[in-house]
């Protein structure tokens, strides 16, 4: 294997398989079930890059020697850091009362229609869903996937795995009590199980030296923050098809993002009044929207922010420049840090 292309196939193709195998474990044990495994699946297959495995999988090639082969325990590991994220997705949206996700319903949104518009009852099942997919991802990450013979995962897979399943919770906590330190929650909440984590999890699965989980990290630092960057770029700024979701959702649930935070400290008060209507108020119009959004771009936010994400695009493809670290997965961090600088997530 070659290619971020040909990955993001093989980690769907196991994603498939493995959902499959979960139907017929549900359909045996109670029926009812496989309306779980069914929104889980339907989230997870929906959308999405696959960045996580991308990271995962550069990592691993940047310090595994022999051929650029995809073993099993890393494919495992890629699938697995899906089903974490899609657990993830299905809590957030519910927590943050979003209804779209990748295109479509939420995982809440969705059950509730099924169930005859019964929120609690929608609500309670997406609860139960997202455990669901926490524990499918559990399941393969500790090669205990009964619906197949995997390699079992080391400890330290299984460490990274913990610490980075720990801090989204913390992270996704600060942001909930609006907590004043912005950069740590990020840190925690989007940076740890986005960039860091899966790409300690590409160095334990190829038992990376020191030195060479220091070189990944130092990659990874800024690439974390320029993702959680694109992120607000894509909240305010973004195309609904290429978001999935509506654009202006972060102003209305009143997020502090880093645009916002640029908006305050570049702009005056009369500038800022269009985004004071419309930050932290639900049913802000789209015109009034649209008014918030020029006075982002002509406070100077946008353009800051975006020279920011740059500059740590940058950084983090300047650190690549190291011995320790194989050329065949530098290519592919290189490439995965310039697609983050100038495309769409």
């Amino acid at each position: 294997m070659h290619g971020l292309g040909e990955l993001r196939s093989a980690v769907n193709d196991r994603l498939r398989a493995y959902l499959e195998a979960k139907r017929d474990q549900a359909r045996r044990l109670t029926p009812e079930s496989v309306e779980l495994v069914d929104s889980v699946g339907e989230l997870t297959l929906r959308g999405g890059k696959r960045l996580r495995p991308a990271l995962i999988f550069a990592a691993y090639r940047a310090v595994a020697e022999g051929p650029d082969a995809l073993p099993p325990e890393v494919l495992d590991t890629c699938a697995a850091v899906e089903f974490m994220q899609s657990y993830l997705l299905i809590h957030d949206d519910w927590m943050d009362h979003d209804e779209e996700r990748r295109g479509g319903p939420a995982v809440h949104a969705a059950l509730r229609d099924a169930h005859e518009g019964d929120v609690h009852l929608g609500n309670s099942l997406a609860i139960l869903a997202g455990n669901l997919a926490s524990v499918f991802a559990w399941e393969l990450i500790t090669g205990h996937d009964a619906t197949e013979v995997t390699a079992p995962a080391s400890r330290r897979v299984i460490e990274v795995f913990l610490r980075m399943h720990q801090e989204v919770v913390y992270g996704q906590q600060l942001d909930l009590v609006e907590t004043p330190n912005v950069s740590l929650m990020q840190q925690l909440k989007t940076g740890s199980y986005t960039v860091r984590g899966p790409l300690s999890l590409g160095a334990a699965l190829a038992d990376a030296t020191p030195a060479q989980e220091s070189a990944l990290l130092e990659y990874g630092r800024p690439l974390g923050e320029a993702f959680q960057m694109r992120d607000d770029l894509l909240g305010t700024f973004g195309d609904r098809s290429a978001t999935g979701k509506p654009t202006g959702g972060d102003l209305r649930q009143g997020k502090r993002t880093a645009i916002v935070r640029a908006a305050e400290r570049l702009g005056s008060e009369a500038q800022l009044a269009p985004l004071r209507r419309v930050l932290g108020v639900p049913t802000a119009s789209d015109e009034a929207l649209a008014e918030a959004r020029n006075a982002l771009v002509e406070t100077g936010a946008k353009a800051a922010v975006e020279a920011r994400l740059a500059a740590l695009v940058d950084a983090s493809v300047s650190a690549l420049d190291r011995s320790e670290l194989r050329p065949q997965g530098v290519a592919l961090l290189q490439e995965l840090a310039e697609r983050l600088g100038k495309r769409d997530r």
